[in-house]
């Protein structure tokens, strides 16, 4: 029987393998120090790119709000975030990190710094510019956000 579909050759797959390839090891870093990938994302949106509107943070990471919703609710249990209402408007949440979530974002920060230099090393210049290129062409009008990452 001739199978009708070779997995191993579908570019679903190759991206699934690849993806996790690249997370594994970062992945198991990141639990080191308490965070997952979705954590992680949401310290990088907090701090360095200073959004503060659980909304603003949601569109950044590419995840829905209620999955960001749930994420900020652990981790200002963790201690990692504070919310406060807004200036304004009480009915707005604005986020901030705290001193453990800046000591945490820095580790983690050069984990990622790490990782990528692990597999960017791998590629010339231009295969890298031209992957990043034919990933970002294959995400585009596929703008349904993700419930996890």
């Amino acid at each position: 029987m001739t199978d009708p579909y070779d997995l191993h050759a579908a570019l679903g797959y190759q991206i699934s393998v690849t993806a996790r390839q690249l997370e594994r090891g970062f992945e198991n870093r990141l639990k080191e120090i308490g965070l997952t990938r979705i954590t992680w994302c949401i310290l990088l949106a907090a701090g360095p790119q200073r959004l503060s509107q659980p909304s603003d943070i949601a569109d950044f990471v590419g995840i829905d709000r209620t999955a960001t919703s749930r994420a900020l609710r652990q981790m200002e249990a963790g201690g990692l975030i504070e919310r406060q209402g807004g200036d304004k408007d009480k009915r707005t949440t604005r986020v901030g990190l705290t001193a453990e979530a800046e000591k945490r974002l820095d580790l983690a920060s050069r984990f990622a710094a790490d990782n990528a230099a692990h597999f960017e090393d791998k590629l010339t210049a231009e295969e890298s510019t031209q992957l990043r290129a034919l990933l970002t062409k294959l995400r585009t009008g596929e703008d349904d956000p993700l419930q996890r990452l």
